[in-house]
């Protein structure tokens, strides 16, 4: 069976007449990758994160990245510019609407690093298109358009990638190895901290036109229509709950995950959420997710979870596991572990052994290439979030709720499963 690259090169020698001289670079010598073997990209949304990835994609030899794409002129020329110097050439395409890019035949594979309102919608769209993704975490905005992105790269065939890379970080995954191989005992409890408040970037909240080269109602997207102010996008939209869930949903996708990897729960649930926040005083009326948040989930595996802001859990940021044998907590910073003997630990060949990845691009450009697995694909993504959203409804109605997994419903609950979902803004639908 002939694999994406196997058969864009085909179509690359077809359509290419070979020029009389071409540097041994080109052609792949030298240790080069041949441009009829790279696997081409296209960025969408290349704000802060977005840039990041895209800066990842451009050290990568087998990667090209051909275009770009951004509601925010400045954002987006910017893109270009960074493409086009680190290539040496001034080819990089530069869209506004992420349509445009999606319609280019010659594109493998997409970042996607826009706003929550939007990953459902271009999570979809991209595998329709049957371009490979690699798009930032939370999955989606809402539970019911999580599981529209799994259906759809299912259906189409396409590689998913999300971008929670600690995933890709040695002492997660060692620390992840050691829970599953039960060097701690059974596990009772896993308390997830996460940030406490919101950081918000404050621009003033009057009412404006919005900037020049700035597409505004492109912007909001799929979101309820409102008044243009400084502080409402960009780095804030993750505290205002037209776009983002605050907090909880920006860092779920990190750390909720590394719990879920750890519990082999990655495509469970919790059965019964409860918990409480406190949400910011309504001065403006613009932020309003939580700042301060804790709840506590229970599995039918046995165990709980409890996700809270660091300033609510003992070890702060990062995921403590509590065993009847021990403890272990991991953070970005590093691993703790009572007996500190576990620290010394060895995974041997008869273990449990996790997906092995150092380099969360690189192995999605690697599946790109092989058809396989990615180490963070889309339903485990998806169940990560989970725990987010399920907290976070939870919290908004003030009172306990139960949850069946298998059908991703509440338990005879009308008023929680409404929230399962949003309306969407015409024209946009999924």
């Amino acid at each position: 069976m002939m694999n994406r690259r196997q058969f864009l090169k085909t179509g690359f020698s077809v359509a290419f007449a070979t020029p009389y001289f071409i540097p041994s670079s080109v052609l792949g010598h030298n240790g080069a990758v041949a441009p009829g073997s790279r696997i081409t990209i296209g960025c969408i949304g290349v704000g802060g994160m977005g840039t990041a990835n895209l800066k990842s994609f451009l050290t990568k030899p087998n990667a090209q990245v051909l275009a770009v794409c951004d509601v925010d002129t400045e954002h987006r020329n910017r893109a270009r510019d960074l493409v086009n110097e680190a290539y040496g050439n001034t080819d990089c395409a530069a869209y506004n609407d992420f349509r445009e890019l999606l319609e280019r035949k010659d594109i493998d594979a997409v970042m996607i690093a826009t706003p929550d309102q939007w990953h459902g919608i271009m999570g979809v769209a991209a595998a329709r298109a049957r371009k490979d993704i690699y798009a930032e975490k939370p999955l989606a905005y809402t539970i019911s358009e999580g599981r529209a992105i799994v259906a759809a790269v299912q259906r189409y065939g396409v590689i998913w990638q999300t971008g929670s890379w600690q995933r890709s970080q040695r002492h997660f995954r060692f620390a992840c190895e050691l829970v599953r191989n039960g060097r701690i005992g059974s596990v009772h409890t896993v308390r997830v901290g996460l940030p406490f408040g919101n950081s918000i970037d404050k621009r003033g909240t009057q009412p404006c036109a919005p900037p020049a080269g700035f597409d505004y109602d492109l912007w909001l997207g799929p979101a309820p229509w409102r008044p243009y102010n400084p502080s409402r996008c960009h780095w804030n939209f993750r505290w205002i709950s037209d776009y983002s869930g605050g907090q909880l949903t920006d860092w779920a996708g990190h750390h909720c995950d590394i719990a879920n990897w750890a519990m082999n729960t990655e495509v469970s649930a919790p059965i019964e959420i409860a918990g409480t926040a406190i949400f910011p005083a309504a001065q403006d009326g613009l932020f309003d997710t939580p700042e301060s948040y804790y709840f506590e989930c229970k599995y039918a595996e046995g165990f709980t979870m409890i996700v809270a802001d660091r300033k609510q859990q003992p070890k702060g940021m990062g995921v403590h596991f509590i065993g009847s044998e021990g403890w272990i907590h991991v953070d970005r910073s590093g691993l703790e572990a009572h007996p500190r003997s576990l620290l010394k630990s060895v995974i041997g060949p008869n273990d449990i052994r996790l997906y092995e990845s150092n380099d969360h691009v690189g192995n999605f450009l690697d599946c790109v290439a092989s058809r396989a697995k990615t180490i963070t694909p889309a339903e485990v993504a998806h169940h990560a979030i989970m725990v987010g959203h399920l907290g976070n409804i939870a919290m908004k109605l003030g009172r306990k709720v139960q949850w069946n997994p298998q059908v991703e419903r509440f338990v005879n609950d009308a008023e929680a499963d409404r929230l399962l979902s949003r309306p969407m803004r015409s024209p946009w639908m999924i």
